[in-house]
């Protein structure tokens, strides 16, 4: 059994260490994006703006019908995610997003951001160091969210209560 959980813990440490080497993240080094890339990362950042201001309508658009939503505490689908979004059982309060990128497969793109969240959270306000993960496909010339996901990450939070939200 200790094997058995050494091996674990170091599996996920070095997958870690393999994410934040090869992840493009902007902040890192000037880049070059493409059209598609650029409204990527506009649409991401515009969802987390749409999440604080619990724009359900809006969101209802964005998200695919069999969209998955991966959190801390569970998952579940669009409907549950939009009801919990509506309900106030997560409030996405301010999403501090340090660094953004995307990659581009045909129809798929995936997303990362490195990011501190202030959420509400059963009425407790909370504040965690994530790495995101969305998924988008294209649909009829549109992006639509299939997954987003996050996990938590192993270093300290960035944000301060001065921070300017979303940028």
């Amino acid at each position: 059994m200790i094997k058995v959980t050494f091996a674990a813990l170091f599996l996920l440490f070095a997958g870690l260490q393999l994410l934040h080497a090869q992840a493009k993240l902007l902040g890192a080094a000037a880049t070059t994006f493409t059209k598609d890339e650029h409204e990527l990362l506009d649409l991401s950042k515009a969802k987390w703006q749409w999440m604080a201001n619990k724009s359900t309508d809006t969101l209802n658009g964005l998200f695919a019908e069999n969209c998955v939503f991966v959190h801390m505490g569970g998952s579940w689908g669009k409907t549950q995610e939009l009801n919990t979004i509506k309900g106030g059982m997560i409030w996405y309060k301010k999403a501090e997003v340090y660094g953004a990128s995307v990659n581009i497969f045909g129809n798929t793109a995936i997303l990362l951001n490195d990011i501190d969240l202030l959420a509400v959270v059963g009425g407790n306000e909370v504040t965690h160091a994530f790495m995101v993960t969305e998924v988008y496909l294209k649909e009829d010339g549109k992006w639509k969210m299939g997954s987003l996901t996050f996990s938590t990450l192993p270093r300290p939070v960035k944000m301060n209560s001065n921070s300017n939200p979303l940028h």
